[in-house]
Order: structure tokens, then C-alpha cells, then sequence
């Protein structure tokens, strides 16, 4: 396996300037030599404190109809390398940053108990469109939202349909704005309700979502026994369709016994940390070595990155997601839908369509009013947009055809 030449995982705040800088520009590296040629990278003021690291193609000629295409955990702007440039053939200028807290994005507080409102939706929002703005663009074609950027696409579209024109949304199903509720209860005293009960279960469990939250959880994956490099290599491999045991299908309900039925890497084992439920499945060398969608140049990329970085900033927006300040934030929006052209796009092995009980049946009868598709891709599981890449380009490319209709 790869092994880091250096320690390089420590945040900025915490190494000699001279010292993040040598890791930085060391990632920058590892980056620019797996880039494809025609995908460029450069850094971008958004005029919401960031200076955003993107990546873009079709940026040759002006005048081209702009595709904002937004990353999950533990993911960069680099996952989507193998879409962006399909994409800027049919005459898109494609842009994929690296968001709030990952990757060469700089301006964001990385610390666990700094400005955890930063990391709200809503300034999520605020980051895209200032970065839509500073590229030039009056709107986009779409905002496509992979994992928990998928819930930021989806509210791009829910409260700027003037700018974000229509929406993809890939692996995370949105179910929607909360509602207001007149029972004195409200949603993060629900979910505590529910992590509670998973801890009563025997064996006693934990939702991996209560996990990131917790302090520990970026030490834990930075300074794991396997190495950083070896976490994301089981981790990504245990989410893909490469793995046998992802098996999906609703869930009859969301209560403690029926989420526990999902693999560990959604419901641990109360007691171990993301590394140790992932390290069973770590995959052999042939394994790795016949992996064409991750080889080990590619994954070097988010090891590189990440033990620079650290991964609080991605962790801190399970976290802001949570909190009842966030949800409190979109209460301006309950009962609004969104109304431009959508689709769903996800692996048929991906687990996390169905991870929330309902959210996949509530995008389709109610969030979404003009939801035009929704594909589930074959030999595909989380990871879908480079698991089957070009899958997804068509369906992409056939959805951005369809709203001109």
C-alpha cells in the first residue's frame, strides 16, 4: 500500500508556516499530476470568505452555460475528474470546487469548536452562489449535489431558482424543507430519541452521523492504526458496489432495530471508530490492484490532501446539519417545493438511498414538483460518478437536454 513519505496531516493552525506550506505544496502536486489534460485548477474569491479552490473545464470559450457540480464526504472537487470533461464536449463550461473546509479551499474555521454557523445550509448556499458570481455567470444550467452535497444542491434550487435553473441530486434522496411543529418537539430531539434507543441496543450501536459529530472523530481517522491512506481505501471500498455486502432495500421503518440492519459503516458498533468497522473489509492487493475506478494514484490524491487539511472541516457539517440552529434557519422555507427540472441519480449497490426511512418516496410525491428522473446505475454503489462515469454523463447530459423542452 501507499505510505505517506511525510507527516503531513497536520491543520494549519498547528505546523510552522514553512511546514504547511512544503505539505500543501506537495498535494498541490500529487493533484496536478493525476489531473486530466483540459481540466484546470486555480483559486477563486467567492465574496463569502473563501478562497475557493476550483477545478473547470470548457473555460475556453465564453458564453457557455455553466455546471456546478458540488462534492460530499470525504470527498474534493478531484472526484469528479471523470465527468468534467464529457460534460464541457457538449458545450457546458464545468466548475467543481472544493467546499467550505476541504481541501485547498482556504478561509473556512477549521477548528472543532469555532464557527460552526459557517457551515449552516444556507451559507453553503451563500458560498455557491458567490462563487457562480465570480465566474462571470448570471445562472447556471444546473447545480448536481453529490452525498451531503446533494441536501446544498437541492437548497441552491429550494431558494435561488433565479440562478441555479435545475437540480441533480446523486446518492442522498432530499425529502424536503422541515416543517414547523406545534408539538414542542423538534427534529434534533428526535434524532436523539434515536441514537439513544441504537445505544440500548444489545449489542449497543452508534449512527455514523452521531460519530463525525463527536470530538475525536477527525483524530481518529487521521492517526488510525492502518494509515490515512489504507481508512480511505476500506472506506471507499466498503461504500462501492466492489463489496459484496451491499445489498440495499428500504427499511421498514427509521426506528433503532431497523437501522441497525444496515452495514457498519452506516450503524457502528458502539466502542469502535470508523477505521475499525471499515478494516475487515479492507480489500486484498488484487483487489486494489483491479480496482480501475480508485487506482492508487488517484486515492493518493485525497490521502495527500486530507493529512495536510485534516477532515474537521467536512466533519463540521454533519455537525451544522444537525443543529437546531440550521433547522431553525430553513423554518423560512417550510412548505415551499422545488419547482425547476430535477433528477436523482445513484448506484443500485448505494445503501444511502434508502439510509433515511421515506426520504427517497417524499423527493418524488412532494419535494420535487418537476422531477423528471430517477436512475439507479447498475454496478455502481456511493461512489457512482466514478464508479460508472460514463452512466452518469449520460444521464446528465439526457437531463440537461430534457429542461429545454
Amino acid at each position: 500500500m501507499w505510505a505517506e513519505p511525510l507527516k503531513l496531516r497536520e491543520a494549519k493552525n498547528s505546523m510552522p508556516a514553512s511546514s504547511h506550506d512544503t505539505a500543501q505544496s506537495l498535494a498541490a502536486a500529487t493533484l496536478a499530476a493525476q489531473l486530466p489534460h483540459g481540466i484546470r485548477s486555480r483559486q477563486v474569491n467567492n465574496g463569502n470568505g473563501l478562497n475557493m479552490h476550483i477545478l473547470e473545464a470548457g473555460f475556453e470559450q465564453s458564453g457557455r452555460e455553466c455546471v456546478l457540480l458540488l462534492h460530499g464526504f470525504p470527498e474534493l472537487a478531484y472526484t469528479w475528474r471523470k465527468v468534467m470533461l464529457p460534460l464541457a464536449a457538449a458545450g457546458y463550461h464545468v466548475v467543481a470546487p472544493d467546499q467550505r473546509g476541504y481541501g485547498m479551499t482556504e478561509g473556512a474555521d477549521l477548528r472543532y469548536d469555532g464557527d460552526l454557523s459557517q457551515y449552516h445550509v444556507l451559507n453553503l448556499v451563500r458560498d455557491a452562489l458567490g462563487l457562480v458570481l465570480a465566474l462571470g455567470h448570471g445562472s447556471v444550467a444546473a447545480v448536481v449535489g453529490h452525498d451531503i452535497g446533494s441536501p446544498v444542491a437541492a437548497t441552491c434550487a429550494l431558494t435561488r431558482h433565479d440562478i441555479f435553473r435545475s437540480v441533480v441530486l446523486m446518492s442522498a434522496p432530499y425529502p424536503g424543507v422541515p416543517a414547523y411543529r406545534f408539538d414542542g418537539r423538534n427534529s434534533a430531539e428526535q434524532a436523539a430519541r434515536v441514537h439513544q434507543d441504537l445505544a440500548e441496543l444489545a449489542p449497543p450501536r452508534l449512527h455514523y452521523q452521531r460519530y463525525f459529530c463527536m470530538p475525536q472523530a477527525n483524530t481518529d481517522l487521521l492517526d488510525c492504526s492502518q494509515g490515512l491512506h489504507d481508512f480511505l481505501r476500506a472506506y471507499f471500498h466498503m461504500k462501492s458496489a466492489d463489496w459484496a455486502g451491499n445489498t440495499p432495500a428500504p427499511l421498514a421503518s427509521a426506528s433503532a432495530a431497523d437501522l441497525a440492519t444496515m452495514p457498519e459503516y452506516y450503524v457502528m458498533a458502539m466502542g469502535n471508530t470508523m477505521p475499525q468497522a471499515v478494516a475487515p473489509c479492507m480489500p486484498a492487493e488484487a483487489e486494489v490492484s483491479a480496482c480501475q475506478w480508485l487506482p492508487e494514484e488517484d486515492l493518493a490524491v485525497y490521502a495527500r490532501l486530507f493529512a495536510t487539511t485534516g477532515l474537521q472541516g467536512g466533519l463540521q457539517w454533519y455537525r451544522a446539519f444537525a443543529s437546531a440552529a440550521s433547522q431553525a434557519e430553513l423554518l423560512l422555507f417550510a412548505g415551499k417545493t422545488i419547482d425547476v427540472p430535477s433528477c436523482f441519480i445513484a448506484g443500485a449497490s448505494d445503501w444511502g438511498i434508502y439510509q433515511s426511512p421515506g426520504a427517497f418516496e417524499a423527493m418524488q410525491s412532494r419535494a420535487c414538483t418537476d422531477l423528471r428522473s430517477c436512475d439507479l446505475i447498475l454496478d455502481a454503489g456511493h461512489w457512482v460518478q466514478q464508479e460508472q462515469p460514463e452512466a452518469v454523463v449520460e444521464k446528465l447530459l439526457g437531463f440537461l437536454a430534457s429542461r429545454l423542452k
